[in-house]
């Protein structure tokens, strides 16, 4: 068997002290979960593009990723998947609200840390509340960390 982890992106994106999170029917849990924007790197993608993307494609909102705020490495408990997480700040930009959104995702929500921490094991993972808590705590990396080869 051959080990892969999975890399994915997410986008942190505050506004006026409240965050954007998704709500979304993963068809896994018992009840909906909330995350930040965010997905899969798709192949050939850059990790700029895909934080972008799903950005637009889970809330559509317009997003312009500014820093790197946190990279963690998460093992799913259940399946036993390891997962990349790249965590992105950044402007949010225009509004599309007739945009469909992507397959599963209820709408987006505007939150406060309190609000977000009072979710609970409503959270998608526990990686949810650690890139915020992270944010909050001033973690902003030049993008200029990535690089595509």
């Amino acid at each position: 068997m051959v080990w892969t982890p999975r890399a994915t992106v997410a986008a942190v994106i505050e506004n006026e002290g409240r965050f954007l999170l998704v709500e979304e029917n993963t068809g896994q849990q018992p009840h909906n979960v909330f995350n930040q924007p965010a997905g899969h790197l798709e192949d050939g993608e850059s990790l700029i593009d895909a934080v972008i993307r799903e950005t637009m494609e889970e809330t559509g909102y317009e997003f312009c990723p500014t820093a790197l705020s946190g990279i963690y490495r998460w093992i799913e408990p259940v399946s036993g998947d390891t997962y990349l997480r790249f965590s992105f700040t950044g402007e949010l930009g225009q509004h599309h609200p007739d945009k469909p959104l992507d397959d599963g995702i209820i709408g987006p929500h505007w939150l406060t840390p309190q609000e977000i921490t009072a979710l609970g094991t409503s959270l998608r993972s526990p990686l949810v509340q650690r890139c915020i808590d992270d944010y909050l705590a001033g973690q902003h990396y030049s993008l200029s960390l990535l690089t595509d080869m």
